[in-house]
Parts: C-alpha cells; structure tokens; sequence
C-alpha cells in the first residue's frame, strides 16, 4: 500500500466528490482510486486501437488513427464532455 498524499482542489470540487462518494457507499479516496484504474492513458488508447485493428484486419494508418480519433471527439461532444 502506498502512503497518503493529498491533492489540491477547490472546495466546490471537494464538496461534489464527497456526494458522490457518499452515493455510492464510498470514500472520496475509493472513488478516485476507480476513476484512475477506469481510465485509460493516452498510450494504453493507443494500445488498444492499435490491438483492435490487427484484429480487424486493418492497418493502423496515420489516416486510420486520426479518423478513429475524430470519431471519439464527435462522440465525447454529444455525451457533453469534451471534444479534445
């Protein structure tokens, strides 16, 4: 087990955490501790599309990467989240 730190955050985002957490029967640490292990890191996107495509029998172009990437950006905006 790794020892505690803390981050920095306004009291606003603290303040919605904790309901969250609380929602989910959970501690603030447990919930971003699922956010974290959820999440995927650019390379590990990377990873896994570059997986997926050999698996479809596609040959991971830089075209083929950035119609993919597009794809997500179209997608995140109608979820309301960003389109980075």
């Amino acid at each position: 087990m790794s020892k505690p730190t803390s981050i920095k955050t306004s009291e606003e985002v603290r303040d919605r955490l904790r309901i969250l957490a609380a929602e989910r029967g959970t501690t603030i640490t447990e919930l971003l501790e699922e956010l974290a292990a959820r999440e995927l890191t650019e390379a590990e996107r990377e990873q896994r599309a570059l997986e997926a495509a050999h698996e479809l029998g596609v040959e991971y172009t830089e075209r083929v990467q950035q119609v993919g990437q597009d794809a997500w950006a179209k997608i995140r905006a109608h979820q309301g989240g960003a389109a980075a």
